[in-house]
Formats: structure tokens, sequence, C-alpha cells
């Protein structure tokens, strides 16, 4: 086995917390979660109160004021566990950061903390029914009105959207400037104006509270907008590396607890007079599955480390996405027929994360659009086309 060096004995210490916390709070309750559609709101507050909220938020704001290492570790886990439901990723390694580096003195004194103890619960508004994530053609507006915009639109396939207390939503407040007229502005969901859909019936990942939203002449201060107006395209661009090196952890991670798992079972499960682990088809497709998943642990432990470094550029974070993603969805595939129709059962992991796992390949830009990414570096032919 290529042993993993990112990791310090701290980091280690962290990591059995984290497990710990998994197994008494979130393993026994998450397929209630799954019927429910949502986590309860106190888990928030229990993983906050252990310290496992925004981890890499500078202590002066409440957060721990540790590397992008935690993160890490807190999104393997959860994946390794098979908990979809709790999106501490988003909050935490997604939504956070741009907090940290682009808000103002007082937006970080007054959302950091109570991020970081679990009492406010963040989302990021994106994706809408025409565009899906194409940032440039998004058509909900924020009009200056005086000292307030004045929001106007709607979002769709909003993570942690019937949860949140405080969104991260990107509009136009130029809309006739494309992607130099998108901004970013932080908006309370409890404002006028602010409503929410249905609760959205995916194919998995069902303990989520997904959601479609609704801004109807909704007013936030001009103190709530992020950074720079006209910037937030390409603020979305710079922070979009260390999302898809999320996506990636998350796609490893879980694939390598699938592969045990599938392990474990064929080595038990007894067919025509021997186990399954006996048939040479098994052992051949354990071992292509495993050298696999460890190339790709291996490339985005590097990645890991490049961004550690302030290095980890969007061509990298694209490969790792595309690569991770795909490679998730074959081994929960193989793996899922190894366990035959009880694969196909919901009480089975396996089958959860067969289904879980086809978000990976659309979550933090489809597999297509990193391709895209990839060919323009590669091939001068492509710049300067929309992706």
């Amino acid at each position: 086995m290529i042993p993993r060096t990112l990791f310090t004995p701290e980091h280690d210490l962290f990591r059995e917390q984290v497990q710990r916390f998994i197994a008494s709070e979130i393993t026994p309750h998450h397929a209630d979660w799954e019927k429910a559609g949502i986590v309860p709101r106190s888990l928030w507050l229990e993983a906050g109160r252990r310290g496992l909220l925004c981890t890499g938020v500078p202590e002066a704001y409440g957060g721990a004021g540790g590397d992008f290492l935690f993160g890490a570790i807190m999104i393997e886990e959860m994946a390794r566990a098979g908990a979809t439901g709790p999106t501490f990723y988003l909050h935490s390694d997604i939504v956070a950061p741009y907090l940290v580096r682009y808000g103002t003195e007082a937006q970080k004194r007054r959302w950091l903390p109570p991020m970081a103890t679990g009492e406010v619960i963040v989302a990021l508004g994106m994706s809408e029914p025409s565009g899906g994530s194409d940032v440039a053609a998004m058509r909900t507006t924020a009009l200056r009105d005086g000292n307030d915009y004045v929001i106007n639109g709607q979002k769709v396939f909003i993570t942690a959207g019937f949860n949140a207390d405080l969104l991260l939503l990107a509009c136009k407040t130029d809309p006739k400037a494309g992607g130099r007229g998108v901004s970013l502005i932080l908006v309370e969901t409890d404002r006028p104006g602010f409503t929410r859909g249905r609760m959205l019936d995916k194919l998995g990942c069902r303990a989520q509270d997904t959601a479609e939203l609704f801004f109807t002449d909704l007013r936030v201060p001009v103190s709530n907008l992020l950074g720079q107006e006209g910037r937030g395209f390409s603020m979305l661009m710079k922070e979009l590396s260390q999302e898809r090196l999320v996506q990636s952890i998350r796609a490893i991670a879980s694939s390598e607890a699938a592969l045990e798992w599938t392990i474990s079972y064929t080595t038990e499960r007894k067919m025509f007079g021997q186990t399954l682990a006996e048939f040479q088809n098994t052992q051949f497709k354990l071992a292509e599955m495993k050298a696999e998943l460890t190339m790709q642990r291996v490339f985005v432990d590097r990645c890991l480390e490049l961004h550690l470094r302030g290095e980890l550029d969007s061509v990298d974070a694209a490969m790792a996405k595309l690569v991770s993603s795909e490679l998730q969805g074959k081994v929960m595939d193989q793996c899922l027929q190894f366990f035959g129709g009880w694969g196909y059962m919901w009480e089975y992991p396996i089958a959860r994360a067969f289904a879980d796992a086809r978000m990976g390949r659309i979550g933090g830009g489809s597999v297509e659009t990193m391709k895209s990414i990839i060919a323009k570096a590669m091939l001068p032919v492509t710049r300067g086309r929309p992706t």
C-alpha cells in the first residue's frame, strides 16, 4: 500500500473525532433523514459544539484556523459512511471561504461565528431552471434602488435550500453585461419576498434538503454585496478549484468504502460451492478497481498538496473531478453487481451509494464541462470558445 503522507498526528486525532461523531450522531439516524428529505438542525448545532464546522475559518471569526486538510478529513469520513445528508462540506469548505476571502470585516463578524457553531446554515444559490450553472446566462437580477438591491428571479437544485438561513446568491446587477454583470450578494432567508418552493424529489442524496427558491422584489442593503459589484463571475471561477477538489475527495472516499464492502461480501457469499471471492472474475474485477482507485487517490492527494500551497490550477482540479467522478460511477456499478439482487435493495449501503454517486458527474460542473476546460488548455484552437 502506498502510504498517505499529508496528515499529521493532529489530523489523525481529528479524524478519530469525526468518526466518533458520525457513528453516534449520524449513522443511526441517516435512513430516517432520507425518508424525511432533511437533516435536523440539532445535528448542525452538535457538529458546531464539537468544533467540526468551518475548521478553515480563522480563530478570530470563530473557526478553528486549521488548514484545508481538516475539511478534507470531514469530507472523506462522511463519504465513507454514506452520510450524504448533512451538507457540512458545502457550508464549511465551499461557502465559508467566500466570506473569509471577500467579505468585509462587518460581514465576517456577523456571519462566520454563527456558521462555526451551526446556528446559521448557509447555501449557495447559482443554478437556475433555464441555464443550470451557466453563470453568465443567469436571469435572477439584483438592481440598485437607492441604498438597496431589489432581487427578482428563481433558483433551483439548491442544496440546503430549506435549512439555509443565509444564501450566497449569484445574480445580475447589470443584466446587459453577461458574465461581467454578475455579483454575489448575501441574502437572509427571513426577508420579505423570499419563498421556498417544493422539496425536490431526487434519485440520490435523499437526506439533503434540495429546494427551488423564489425572489420577488426582495430588498437587501447594499452592504450585503460580497466583494465588488460585477466581480462575481471571476470570484466564482477562482473558488471553483476548491469546490471541484471537494467533489473529487468525496468520490474517491465513497468508492474506496464501496470496494471494502464488496470485498467483505464476496469473501462470505457462497455460490456454486465456493465463495464469490474464489472466482477468478471476481478477483480480477476487484484487483482492477483497487489499482485504479489507488492511482486516483495518489493524484487527488497530490492535488491536495498543491492546493495547500495555493498552486492548484483549474485544469488540474478539472482533471481530478472528471476522473474521480467517472471512476466512482464505474466502481459503484461493478460493486453493486457483486451483491446481485441484494445490491438492488435500498437497505444495503451499496444501493444508496450507487444512487448517490450519480450526482458526482453533475455537481460542481458536469464531466462535459471538465473536458472542455482541459481541452482549452491543451488545444489553442478551442480557446475563446464558450464552455
